[in-house]
C-alpha cells in the first residue's frame, strides 16, 4: 500500500465534519417533501421523517458535543473543529435548513393536503358543530388524563420529560390578582392530531386542550398560553466494566436517560418573552438552543396524517414477491430443502420477508428434526412473528438460544421486554456482551437429517423487523454451506461463552478480522494495478468515518484503483482531490426505501481478475469495527453474484434518486440524461423481482 501524501493539496480538507455530513443527509430527505413529483401524502411522510431524524440528532450528537464543552474536553474533530465550532456551525445551519422545512409544510404540504380534502384547521376556523364534536371529544378522551402543574412557593417547577409536547401557560387569580405559570402535559398517547367527523380535517391536540384550559383551571383568568417541546440528551452512558449484572445496568441507566441534561427548547414563533426567559432559566439553555417555528411543533405527527387510507395520495403499492423457491404451489415450500439445492439471496423489501426469514423460523421451530436454533436480536417488531416461533421452539424442547442487544439505541425497553419473554419460555437468553454493541444479524439452525447434523445459516444486512423490512432496503443470504455452518456455530459459542484465537476464514467478523480483511482487500486491488491489471472497489455502505479505511481508500485511489462509494448517511471522506482522491467518487441515493444494505465488491478480491462479494452488518466506521460484533460474509454462486452486480449497476446509474458529492462538500441531485427514460433503482428493482416471480 503507498502511503498517503501528507502535503498534497493543502488547504483541502482530508475528512468533511461528520455532524454536518449528517445534516446533509437530512437534507436530501428534506428534498424529497420539496419535490412537487412526490406523492402529497410521501411528502408529508419525508417530512415526518425529517423531524424525528433532527430529534435523534439533538438527542445524541448535539447532546455529546455539550458533554464535551461541560467536560472541558478540549479534543477536535477529524476535520479540526472544536466541539464549541461545531456547535456554532450546526446552528448557523440549522437557521437555513428550519425555517426551509417550515415553509415546505405550511406553504406547500399542507395547502396541497388541503386540495386534496385533508385540511389542517385552527380552532378560530371551526364551526359550531365542528366546535360542539372537540368539546364533548375532550370532555371524554382528553381531559380524564390531563394534570396541569402549577409553580408557586409550594409547587417547584415541575419535570419536562423528553421530546414531549407542553402547553405554557399562565394564569392570574382574579381575586388577589396574583399571576402564576402553570405546565399542562399534551398527553403523547394520544393522537398528534384530532380528527374531525369529517375523516379528513385535523385540529393540533394542544389547541384543544389550550380552548379548554378554563376547565383545569377554574376561576382563573388564563392570560397567555404557548406550546413548547424540549429535548434531553437520550444517549445511554453505561459503565459496562464496573458492572455486575448487564441488564439492571441498562434498566438503571434508562431510568437516568429520563433526566438528562436539556439540549434544545421548540417554541411557537409567536411565544412571549416572559415565558420563553422563564423556560431558558428553568431548563439551563442558552439563546442558541432555543427554536422557535411558525409551523406546529413535532412535525413527526405527520405519520397519524400518512395513515390515512388515500393510496390515490400515496406511492404505488407494492406487494413484496416470494421467491419461486420458497413456495410449492400455492402453499409454502421446504425451506430446508430449498437451501439445500442453491444458496438464496435475498433482497428486501423486493422480496418478502414475511414467506422467507419468518417463515424459516417458522419451520424450524415447528420441525421434531430441528435440534437447537441461535439468534442475534438487535431490533424487532413490537409483534414479532420470529420471537413468537422461538418460544414456541423452546417449548417444544428445542435447543433456543438469542443474543438480545439490550443497548440498541432507544429500542432497549423493548429489548428488555422481549429478552424477559423469551426467558421465561425457556429460551437461553444472553444480554449482549460488556464492552461491545452485537449488531450482527445472524441466524443458526442445527437440524438431524439423514446425512447427519447440518447447518443453516442467514446472514443479513437488516434487523429481525417485520416492519422496517417493507421500507428498509436489506439482503440476506441463505445458505448450508459447511465452512460458514461451522465458523457460525463458533460466533454463537464465542457470544454465549467464551473463546479466544478464533479463526474465521469463511466470515469476516468485527472486532476480530473485519478491519484487517478489508484493509487487505483495497491491497489486493492496489496490487493488481500495480501488476499492470485494473483495480476496482464499489463499497456500499450507511456511513464512511473511519480514519485509517479512509486513508487506505486515498491511497488506493493514488495508486489507480477506481472507486465508487454508496453511502446513504454520513461520508467524511472528501472525493475528487488531486493528488488524494482523484480516482473516488461519492454518490448516496435517497428514495422511497431506506438504502441499509452493506455490499462491499472487490474486483480482485479472490485472485487477479475474481471479484469477491461481500454482504453483512457493518458500515465502515470506528464503532463497527472495533466497538461491535459484527459478520459480513461471501456471496459466491455466480448466479446471486450476478445479482448483487445488478443492483450495484442500478445503484451507480440512478439519475432519479442519486446526489453526488463534490469536492467542496456540496451534495447536488442528479436529473435524468433522458427524462422519457429516467433510472429510478426502486422502481426497477420492483420490475425485476415481479418479473422474476412470473417467470420462474
Amino acid at each position: 500500500m503507498i502511503d498517503p501524501d501528507p502535503d498534497a493539496q493543502r488547504g483541502v480538507a482530508r475528512q468533511f465534519n461528520r455532524e454536518l455530513s449528517w445534516l446533509d443527509f437530512n437534507e436530501r430527505v428534506l428534498a424529497l417533501a420539496d419535490d412537487p413529483e412526490v406523492p402529497i401524502l410521501e411528502r408529508a411522510k419525508f417530512l415526518a421523517i425529517f423531524s424525528q431524524n433532527l430529534d435523534e440528532f439533538f438527542q445524541v450528537r448535539v447532546a455529546g458535543l455539550k458533554d464535551q464543552l461541560a467536560a472541558g474536553i478540549s479534543a477536535v474533530s477529524s476535520d479540526g473543529r472544536t466541539a464549541a465550532q461545531q456547535l456554532t456551525e450546526i446552528r448557523d445551519r440549522l437557521d437555513v435548513v428550519l425555517p426551509r422545512m417550515e415553509g415546505i409544510f405550511l406553504d406547500q404540504v399542507a395547502p396541497a393536503l388541503a386540495e386534496a380534502g385533508i385540511v389542517f384547521s385552527s380552532w378560530s376556523e371551526l364551526d359550531e358543530d365542528d366546535e360542539k364534536f372537540l368539546v364533548e371529544t375532550f370532555e371524554q378522551r382528553i381531559f380524564p388524563v390531563l394534570t396541569p402543574l402549577a409553580v408557586d412557593p409550594g409547587h417547584p417547577f415541575p419535570y419536562i420529560s423528553n421530546l414531549s409536547l407542553n402547553l405554557a401557560v399562565i394564569v392570574r387569580d382574579p381575586v388577589i390578582g396574583e399571576r402564576r405559570f402553570a405546565r399542562v402535559k399534551v398527553p403523547s398517547l394520544l393522537p398528534r392530531f384530532v380528527v374531525l367527523p369529517d375523516g379528513e380535517r385535523y385540529v393540533p391536540l394542544e389547541q384543544v386542550i389550550a380552548a379548554h384550559l378554563g376547565d383545569l383551571f377554574p376561576g382563573m383568568e388564563i392570560e397567555l398560553h404557548h406550546p413548547f417541546r424540549v429535548t434531553r440528551n437520550a444517549d445511554l452512558t453505561l459503565e459496562e466494566e464496573e458492572a455486575d449484572d448487564l441488564l439492571a445496568a441498562v434498566e438503571l441507566e434508562l431510568r437516568r436517560r429520563r433526566f438528562g441534561r436539556s439540549v434544545r427548547l421548540e417554541l411557537d414563533a409567536g411565544t412571549s418573552d416572559e415565558v420563553r426567559e422563564l423556560l431558558q432559566r428553568e431548563l439551563d439553555l442558552a439563546d442558541d438552543d432555543v427554536y422557535c417555528s411558525p409551523a406546529p411543533l413535532d412535525l413527526g405527527g405527520l405519520w397519524s396524517v400518512y395513515g390515512l387510507d388515500r393510496p390515490d395520495l400515496k406511492d404505488e403499492p407494492y406487494q413484496p414477491v416470494t421467491s419461486y423457491r420458497l413456495v410449492d404451489g400455492d402453499e409454502p415450500a421446504d425451506l430446508f430443502a430449498a437451501i439445500r439445492r442453491s444458496d438464496i439471496l435475498l433482497h428486501h423489501p423486493y422480496d418478502s420477508f414475511r414467506t422467507s426469514v419468518e417463515e424459516l423460523v417458522r419451520q424450524a421451530a415447528a420441525d421434531p428434526a430441528v435440534l437447537a436454533i441461535k439468534m442475534t436480536l438487535y431490533r424487532t417488531s413490537g409483534d414479532s412473528p420470529i420471537v413468537k416461533s422461538l418460544i414456541r421452539a423452546a417449548e417444544d424442547g428445542k435447543q433456543v438460544a438469542v443474543l438480545v442487544e439490550l443497548k440498541a439505541r432507544f429500542d432497549e425497553s423493548a429489548n428488555i421486554e422481549w429478552a424477559r419473554a423469551l426467558e421465561e419460555a425457556g429460551v437461553h437468553v444472553v444480554y449482549g456482551l460488556i464492552g461491545l454493541k452485537v449488531h450482527a444479524k445472524t441466524l443458526l439452525i442445527v437440524r438431524d437429517e439423514p446425512e447427519g447434523l447440518r447447518r443453516y445459516s442467514h446472514i443479513g444486512t437488516g434487523n429481525y423487523n417485520s416492519t422496517t423490512a417493507s421500507i428498509y432496503e436489506d439482503l440476506g443470504l441463505l445458505t448450508c454451506d459447511p465452512a460458514i455452518g461451522n465458523e457460525m456455530t463458533q460466533l454463537f459459542n464465542e457470544l454465549t461463552g467464551y473463546g479466544r484465537n478464533i479463526h474465521y476464514e469463511a466470515l469476516l467478523v468485527a472486532p476480530r478480522t473485519l478491519r484487517a480483511g478489508v484493509a487487505e482487500l483495497i491491497r489486493q486491488e492496489v496490487e493488481a494495478v500495480e501488476a499492470g491489471g485494473e483495480g476496482r472497489i464499489v463499497m456500499k455502505m450507511n456511513a464512511l468515518t473511519d480514519d485509517d479505511l479512509i486513508e487506505q481508500l486515498y491511497a488506493a485511489s493514488e495508486a489507480g484503483v477506481q472507486i465508487d462509494l454508496i453511502v446513504r448517511g454520513i461520508c467524511a471522506l472528501v472525493p475528487g482531490v488531486e493528488g488524494q482522491s482523484s480516482n473516488i467518487r461519492v454518490r448516496s441515493l435517497v428514495g422511497r426505501y431506506l438504502e441499509h444494505s452493506r455490499i462491499y465488491l472487490f474486483a480482485n478480491g479472490e485472485e487477479p481478475g475474481v471479484p469477491r462479494y461481500l454482504v453483512g452488518s457493518a458500515d465502515l466506521r470506528a464503532r463497527n469495527l472495533d466497538r461491535r460484533v459484527e459478520v459480513m460474509t461471501s456471496v459466491t454462486e455466480p448466479a446471486l453474484q450476478e445479482r448483487l452486480q445488478e443492483v450495484v449497476d442500478l445503484l451507480l446509474a440512478d439519475d432519479t434518486l442519486a446526489w453526488e458529492l463534490a469536492t467542496d462538500g456540496s451534495w447536488s441531485r442528479l436529473t435524468p440524461a433522458d427524462p422519457e427514460a429516467p433510472h429510478n433503482t426502486h422502481l426497477r428493482l420492483q420490475e425485476l423481482s415481479l418479473a422474476r416471480a412470473r417467470t420462474s
